[in-house]
């Protein structure tokens, strides 16, 4: 019985003519008629072929500085050409069998060719699978998604799944060591997302240039203090200069706010988030009642000037507590750090992107999109690796925030803000 790869079929229909002086001809069959009908899958399967020859080629060239021409005497020679078989390299997001040259020195031993090694190496084909993966192609039809004439394998769907988990598993360790110490930070929102029963608490930095960096995420059971505080803490352990003052922007979560204050102190500037306070108000309230409150919280935000935007909220509580003291109790809880941004001075676009944590959600929005077509689950680490996966995905596409020109008249009162701090406790 014959070995096994010798019965695999060749791959490369066309032929190399000539490789000297540094470059490679190469002579491919031109489907003339299909060329003429404006058939563009012959043009693609010309491409193709022209790249395996070329990988081919390459490694003829090496065999040919190692051991010189084939079929040429040279008593010199420190290794002779000994055949050669199929084995597969990595080419066109799939794995597909080349004829590999072979060499052996005069020890009779096999000489390892180097660009046969670069071309073996699956980190290329992992980083397609992981793209394809991520934009919404599933493991089961990735084989009928890869466009390629050359008749590939290890494809399948527990091929692809097992590249796709070695490449989140690596992209995910880079991203929990990613180092943050080169960020110029001026701003941090912070939130939670419900993750298929598992709970991540997300960290998203703007810079002084408004750009987004994803800073990093904790799992656990519950959004509670100990587990924002140890992503704040794995921040600092990664470069976060904890020195520094940032405008720190919460979806209200009372374990976010115990965790910054224990981190940064209790005098760190906190802005909750407006839109999540005008909606805890309309779930207390009927629907008859709910536009026209809404209407009123979201005019006195508006308000450019902060003891204006005060004076408006607190009338409006007054009349929720006739109307309905649940809801009024709940645009009392931290009034004052919904109108942080008020009274920082932040005006303008700037202030609309610091007043939410939009810039967060947006994020979470994409790894729903992204993880909303996985089917079944398995355990935390699953759920960790799509979730970086998707947050990188994210990142990729962010664009500076609206204001960003407005930024350093932040940076300028934060700056003051620490400046005073350390004068007092002089």
């Amino acid at each position: 019985m014959g070995k096994r790869y010798r019965k695999m079929e060749r791959k490369v229909n066309g032929r190399i003519r000539e490789i000297s002086n540094g470059r490679i001809v190469l002579e491919l069959p031109l489907p003339v008629a299909e060329v003429l009908s404006g058939i563009p899958e012959a043009v693609e399967r010309m491409s193709r072929e022209a790249g395996l020859m070329v990988v081919s080629a390459l490694l003829e060239d090496e065999c040919e500085r190692i051991a010189g021409p084939k079929n040429s005497r040279n008593p010199l020679r420190t290794a002779n050409w000994w055949g050669g078989d199929l084995r597969p390299v990595y080419f066109d997001k799939q794995k597909v069998v080349i004829e590999r040259p072979r060499l052996r020195g005069k020890d009779n031993r096999e000489i390892p060719l180097s660009t046969y090694e670069a071309f073996r190496d699956p980190k290329g084909m992992r980083r397609h699978v992981m793209k394809n993966l991520v934009l919404g192609i599933s493991s089961r039809n990735y084989e009928e998604a890869v466009e390629s004439v050359v008749k590939g394998y290890g494809i399948k769907k527990s091929s692809v799944s097992r590249h796709f988990v070695e490449a989140t598993a690596e992209q995910m360790r880079e991203f929990m060591e990613r180092d943050l110490s080169g960020l110029d930070l001026c701003a941090i929102f912070m939130d939670g997302i419900e993750f298929k029963g598992h709970l991540l608490v997300v960290a998203l930095g703007l810079d002084i240039r408004g750009k987004k960096h994803v800073l990093g995420l904790w799992q656990g059971a519950t959004e509670n203090a100990e587990v924002c505080k140890s992503l704040l803490e794995d921040m600092v352990r990664r470069g976060l200069d904890a020195s520094k003052d940032y405008l720190f922007v919460l979806d209200g979560s009372k374990a976010l706010r115990s965790a910054v204050a224990r981190m940064f102190g209790s005098d760190a500037p906190v802005q909750r988030c407006q839109v999540h306070k005008r909606r805890n108000v309309k779930e207390h309230l009927p629907k008859e009642h709910q536009r026209a409150i809404d209407a009123r919280i979201s005019a006195a935000y508006k308000m450019t000037d902060y003891d204006k935007a005060k004076a408006s909220l607190e009338l409006t509580v007054k009349y929720l507590e006739r109307l309905n003291p649940s809801a009024a109790a709940s645009l009392r809880e931290g009034l004052e750090e919904t109108l942080t941004v008020h009274k920082l001075g932040i005006t303008g676009l700037l202030r609309k992107t610091l007043s939410t944590t939009n810039p967060i959600e947006s994020c979470f929005s994409v790894t729903r999109t992204i993880t909303g077509r996985v089917k079944r689950w398995r355990g935390g680490d699953m759920v960790q690796r799509w979730a970086v996966a998707a947050l990188l995905r994210a990142e990729r596409k962010f664009r500076r925030v609206q204001g960003y020109r407005e930024i350093p008249k932040l940076v300028a009162v934060l700056q003051q803000k620490n400046l005073d701090r350390k004068e007092a406790a002089a």
